[in-house]
């Protein structure tokens, strides 16, 4: 059995791909009144919102509980779209020895497609693919996109 996986989650969305982005790379700490029953609290630790090195913390409500993660932004591609994030600090990583997630939005048709990407290495096998994170992403997805509209 492997340790390393990704998971994927294509949400399609009716609301403006570029103010989708905008919203999750420049205000994250909105992110607690766009989805609340998803996000609790999100706060700017280190450097600037949308920038390349800036460090969040987040309490969230995950598979029941309330949980906290550190993310740092390592990559964001305008062109694309996306943002690229590395979880590196709270509950998570009693699971998964690394954690990287992708958001990345394009045009679908008439409407445009989020598209979530987890790329992780768990601590163990008896560790389970994190669904239920895509699950998560999904909800907030949804909420996020019904006020980008």
């Amino acid at each position: 059995m492997t340790l390393s996986g990704k998971r994927v989650a294509k949400i399609k969305v009716k609301c403006d791909g570029s103010v989708f982005h905008q919203c999750l790379k420049d205000r994250p700490v909105e992110l607690p009144s766009l989805s609340p029953t998803t996000f609790q609290n999100c706060k700017t630790q280190e450097g600037e919102a949308g920038t390349v090195g800036c460090v969040h913390s987040w309490n969230y409500f995950h598979d029941g509980k309330d949980r906290v993660a550190k993310s740092q932004i390592i990559d964001i591609d305008e062109d694309k779209k996306s943002i690229t994030f590395n979880i590196f600090e709270g509950d998570l990583m009693e699971l998964y020895k690394t954690i990287v997630v992708t958001v990345g939005v394009e045009r679908d048709g008439s409407d445009n497609l989020v598209t979530w990407t987890a790329e992780y290495e768990k601590l163990s096998p008896d560790v389970p693919d994190p669904d239920t994170l895509m699950d998560f992403y999904r909800k907030a997805t949804e909420d996020i996109a019904a006020h980008c509209l």
